[in-house]
């Protein structure tokens, strides 16, 4: 068992324990940690959906990402992670949004460079992100950036 799947096992046993529902949105992890989530037996209990949104007009055409703050950060950045998962939680009726925006490499992007990685929450206390800069080539940087959403997923249903 990997550890992505030992994580995304903590979480679905934890949300369905204490009955909570989850969505995600994805952008640089492109559907990751929903398909992992959705490995665990059990997640159909407590996954809701996910929405890939690697383009900017998914962000803010299905998860209602202002196209304003888009145009001023770009799609890289913390506020946009939040609004993702805002927007996930909200469009998809879960209790928990989870998001993952970032860059993957090999070239930067909106200015950011490789490796930075974004991580949005939104309950219904509100909405919060996490910043990371990771290494590796393309594929490690978005099992990284999973990782980080489940983890992410963890503290926000232990809380």
């Amino acid at each position: 068992m990997t550890n992505l799947h030992h994580l995304a096992e903590q979480a679905v046993r934890q949300a369905l324990a204490a009955g909570r529902t989850v969505a995600t949105a994805e952008s640089l992890t492109a559907g990751m940690v929903a398909a992992v989530l959705a490995d665990t037996p059990g997640a159909s209990g407590m996954l809701q959906g996910g929405v890939v949104a690697y383009q900017n007009t998914v962000k803010s055409g299905v998860l209602k990402v202002s196209p304003e703050l888009l145009d001023a950060v770009g799609s890289v950045d913390g506020d946009v992670a939040a609004a993702m998962a805002e927007g996930a939680r909200t469009v998809l009726g879960a209790d928990i949004g989870i998001a993952t925006t970032g860059v993957a490499g090999p070239e930067e992007h909106d200015g950011k460079p490789v490796g930075t990685v974004f991580i949005g929450v939104a309950t219904a206390g509100g909405v919060t992100f996490a910043e990371y800069v990771f290494t590796g080539n393309r594929a490690e940087i978005r099992g990284q950036a999973c990782g980080a959403a489940l983890e992410s997923l963890l503290t926000a249903l232990s809380s």
